[in-house]
């Protein structure tokens, strides 16, 4: 997913279930996602999105970012050090959740 396509996210005031988000991939393609969940880590916020329809693809983690209006926005992870903490987190708590 490209970085410059910033994805206006949802209120974290409301369900996130049924919260759809459009991401376009570096060819232009639209992919439906759902938030699955939001995990805290280290002072900053990160939606975990599912495919909307199974045969869309992985699940995607992105940063949740603030504007200057308190509008949410989501953006890729760049920093492979950040990357490996945030997916070594998702899979703890996905563990404890089995």
């Amino acid at each position: 997913m490209s970085d410059h396509n910033h994805v206006h996210g949802p209120d974290c005031d409301h369900d996130h279930e049924h919260d759809v988000i459009i991401l376009t991939d570096d060819e232009g393609n639209d992919h439906e996602f759902i938030i699955a969940d939001v995990m805290e880590l280290e002072g900053s916020s990160y939606a975990i999105l599912v495919p909307h329809t199974e045969e869309e693809g992985e699940a995607v983690i992105l940063r949740v970012e603030t504007d200057e209006n308190g509008e949410e926005y989501l953006i890729d992870i760049e920093d492979d050090a950040e990357w490996d903490r945030v997916v070594k987190a998702y899979e703890k708590m996905a563990q404890a959740a089995e």
